[in-house]
């Protein structure tokens, strides 16, 4: 089922407050290290101009400022935007930041080096325009990266136990087929070549235990705490329970900390030009 206008623009508006509520910022703190090791594996040529799509607090793009790139991060959730403006001019980097649409892109065509997004741009509800907007904004022979979550990863278990509790939008692509192969090269193979899907493991490390982790998740991760603001008390004890379990039952360490790793799925290419 296609959406209409309307219907799209109040699912993106729900989005935005759905990104907005909880504190990605501090959530993003126990991510950091996998964010470091994403960016070393791809190896952003210092000199390259670069736009982080999706970037949420600027976990990625303040690294890749201090690296020396020219970096420009857009995010649809404004409060976030602003943090990373904090964070870069307390550190006395010139990356810019803007509110904006991963399907809507306000810069213009081959602006970029390089466009990529890591866990972010895979949520935006229309995918193709995903694709479209990544290639129209980079320069022919830049570089197109991104890291997505998989469907049979930890991270795309837990969005299916979420959406056992609380559906999702009927119409609206699982975000978790941005980390499946042939769906990334049916979406990018048009716009690109040398499409390199390689998958990879990304750590998750608490210290604290399987039930803090959940609630720590539903105060500050936006799709987990608005799926148990939309359930009443019997529901929320129903899908914390779930979730309990989950990342019990896939947790490698223990007394009384947690450590796993969730797949996902690497994808660099370069725009045809």
């Amino acid at each position: 089922m296609l959406l209409n206008k309307v219907d799209m623009d109040v699912l993106k508006a729900r989005q935005k407050s759905m990104w907005m509520s909880g504190d990605y910022a501090k959530f993003a703190t126990y991510l950091v290290d996998g964010a470091i090791d994403f960016l070393a594996a791809v190896d952003i040529d210092p000199d390259a101009k670069v736009l982080d799509v999706a970037c949420g607090a600027g976990q990625t793009a303040i690294p890749l400022a201090r690296n020396g790139n020219d970096v420009t991060g857009i995010d649809l959730a404004g409060n976030l935007v602003e943090v990373a403006k904090k964070r870069a001019r307390a550190d006395g980097l010139s990356a810019r930041f803007d509110e904006g649409d991963a399907e809507q892109l306000p810069y213009e065509d081959a602006s970029f080096d390089v466009v990529f997004s890591l866990i972010g741009a895979m949520f935006a509800p229309q995918p193709d325009r995903v694709a479209a907007e990544f290639a129209r904004v980079c320069r022919p022979g830049g570089r197109i990266i991104m890291g997505n979550w998989t469907p049979g990863g930890f991270v795309g278990q837990m969005f299916k136990t979420m959406a056992a509790h609380v559906p999702p939008h009927p119409g609206i692509p699982s975000p978790t087929l941005w980390g499946d192969e042939a769906t990334v090269r049916e979406r990018l193979g048009e716009y690109v070549t040398d499409l390199k899907l390689t998958r990879k493991l990304y750590p998750f490390k608490y210290p604290f235990g399987a039930a803090k982790v959940v609630e720590f998740f539903r105060e500050f991760y936006g799709p987990t705490n608005r799926a148990f603001s939309t359930l009443d008390d019997d529901g929320q004890a129903a899908l914390r329970h779930d979730l309990e379990v989950l990342w019990a039952r896939h947790n490698q360490s223990a007394n009384g900390i947690l450590y796993l790793e969730s797949e996902y799925l690497e994808v660099q290419a370069i725009r045809r030009s």
